[in-house]
């Protein structure tokens, strides 16, 4: 951190006038905004290069009670090679699944370069101890994930208690380490957005998590319902650019949850190159959480590429 922000989470009361400090957000400007971003439209050469990045940006997610080892390990080929008949159809960035199912995802991707990311810290409602919530992310990390992804406690954050999410993020950043530090798993904060009630509150989560020691903010779990928005996207994107002027510290974002469509990870792509730049375009920085967009961004790439749909039975289903 820059020395102005050192001593941000030193109290509670510090770390509270902060956060309300921050500028508040227009609803109706964000509204506009997103929405007027969403209405650009990409052609030909641009729209097919704008598919490929997002099949690379997917987070390809299972997390269902019925998940079972062969959905996973069916998962996990379909990540290395999304459409079989295609060689030159890209991974997608990584897996997502429970930590009891990590191993199994780690050793059905060995050597492939798509990563293992796990849900942890109670998913989905965070609604646990501190030690409980650390036991999970060890476990998963132990198993081998390349990357965690926590939900903070909201209960925690509405009534007020900064403090509390502060120290339990970044007790699990601690978590996420490994000896010598050259592979600690990175850290994806979920804000769980449709519970936050205010794009005011939506700005204070961004940047608490990313003082706390966030590497990603993510909008949702994609349990409940709005999931990520575009005006909410747009909130976390100009979070992560005024965070980078003010620390110096990069850090991505992950919309999940709703984004279904080849037009909605479109408009995820625009809305990421006129906010923050092409720096952000990048699986490194921006990752799409879906489970049934790879699906869609296939058929739309078929259709590109030989004129005519496949039917929606042509690839598996996830």
């Amino acid at each position: 951190m820059t020395t102005p922000l050192a001593d941000v989470a030193s109290s509670d009361a510090t770390l509270r006038a902060f956060l309300h400090g921050l500028p508040g957000v227009d609803r109706v400007g964000a509204d506009q905004r997103a929405a007027m971003l969403g209405t650009r439209s990409i052609k030909t050469t641009a729209k097919a290069e704008a598919i490929d990045l997002a099949i690379r940006m997917v987070d390809l997610t299972t997390l269902e009670g019925a998940d079972t080892p062969g959905k996973v390990r069916a998962m996990c080929a379909k990540a290395v090679h999304p459409d079989p008949s295609d060689p030159s159809v890209p991974k997608v960035a990584a897996v997502c699944v429970y930590p009891d199912l990590v191993a199994l995802a780690v050793d059905a991707l060995a050597g492939s370069g798509v990563k293992v990311a796990s849900v942890a810290t109670a998913f989905p409602s965070g609604r646990s101890s501190l030690d409980v919530k650390v036991a999970d992310t060890a476990l998963a990390v132990a198993a081998g994930a390349d990357e965690i992804d926590m939900v903070i406690d909201r209960g925690a954050f509405l009534s007020g208690g900064y403090s509390k999410v502060f120290e339990e993020i970044a007790a699990i950043k601690a978590a996420c380490a490994r000896p010598g530090g050259e592979h600690d798993a990175h850290l994806k904060v979920i804000l769980e957005t449709g519970e936050l009630a205010t794009y005011d509150n939506v700005r204070r989560a961004s940047w608490l998590a990313m003082l706390a020691g966030a590497d990603f903010i993510k909008t949702s779990t994609g349990k409940v319902q709005p999931a990520a928005t575009l005006p909410v996207t747009l909130i976390m994107l100009e979070a992560v650019r005024d965070f980078l002027a003010a620390t110096g510290r990069k850090v991505g974002v992950k919309p999940a949850g709703g984004i279904r469509t080849t037009k909605d990870a479109i408009k995820m792509l625009v809305l990421v190159n006129e906010t923050v730049g092409e720096g952000w375009l990048d699986p490194d920085w921006f990752r799409l959480g879906a489970s049934t967009l790879l699906n869609d961004l296939l058929m739309q790439r078929q259709k590109m590429a030989t004129g005519r749909y496949a039917g929606p039975d042509y690839f598996t289903l996830d």
